[in-house]
């Protein structure tokens, strides 16, 4: 019998850590030196990188983990520093993302891998949910399948919106495209500093009060 409830749950926790709509600007960030014929297939790779990203996390990643006996804290910290001096990148404007998509003369899709596919898509937030969701320990196989599908109904909505991106790029302007990049930079900076303190929080480093509104990853 499917428990509905749960696969709600499962399906808005996949949308908050993956965040469809935070990575259009990403994806316009992205894709400023990139022509415009060669967007859809910019999109494609990369919801698909990350789209294979997150499917080996949810088969491997627990296992992984505990074979190099790692604490999922540890990866929850070490995944809010990496998201936060991307953030820094797309406040203060000029990237090493950037650079690296207008140095690739022979590759322009350089940049679907990384910033889009990583750590945009398939953030750390979204790894450490899914190992979470997929606890082997507690949820049997059909319960992961079910996940698994949720993960790739999420990220063909996310291809959706990407596919949209240059439209909505058009229609915002260059001066609008910034001024979301920015935006959504420090929000993405806002959640690193929330990720890094959970994890260290799970470390038992930290004491944190319990958190009684706003949204958590």
């Amino acid at each position: 019998m499917i428990d509905w409830p749960n696969l709600i749950r499962e399906f808005i926790t996949l949308v908050v850590v993956i965040d469809p709509i935070g990575s259009l600007p990403v994806f316009l960030f992205a894709t400023a030196g990139v022509p415009r014929s060669l967007h859809r297939r910019f999109a494609l790779r990369a919801v698909l990188v990350a789209g294979l990203v997150l499917m080996a996390f949810l088969v491997a990643g627990q296992l992984l983990l505990e074979l190099l006996g790692l604490r999922l804290g540890s990866f929850q910290v070490a995944g809010g520093l990496v998201l936060f001096l991307f953030a820094l990148t797309m406040i203060f404007g000029e990237s090493k993302a950037r650079q690296e998509i207008e140095s690739a003369e022979r590759d322009h899709l350089a940049g679907a891998v990384f910033p889009l596919a990583m750590p945009s898509i398939a953030s750390p937030g979204a790894m450490l949910a899914i190992v979470i969701l997929t606890d082997n320990h507690s949820n049997p196989v059909s319960d992961q399948m079910m996940t698994a599908g949720l993960l790739v109904l999420v990220l063909l909505i996310t291809l959706v919106l990407l596919l949209m991106a240059s439209k909505i790029g058009k229609l915002i302007g260059t001066t609008g495209s910034s001024v979301i990049s920015r935006v959504m930079g420090i929000v993405l900076a806002t959640v690193a500093v929330d990720a890094t303190l959970g994890g260290l929080e799970a470390l038992g480093l930290l004491d944190l009060p319990a958190q009684t509104e706003g949204i958590a990853d």
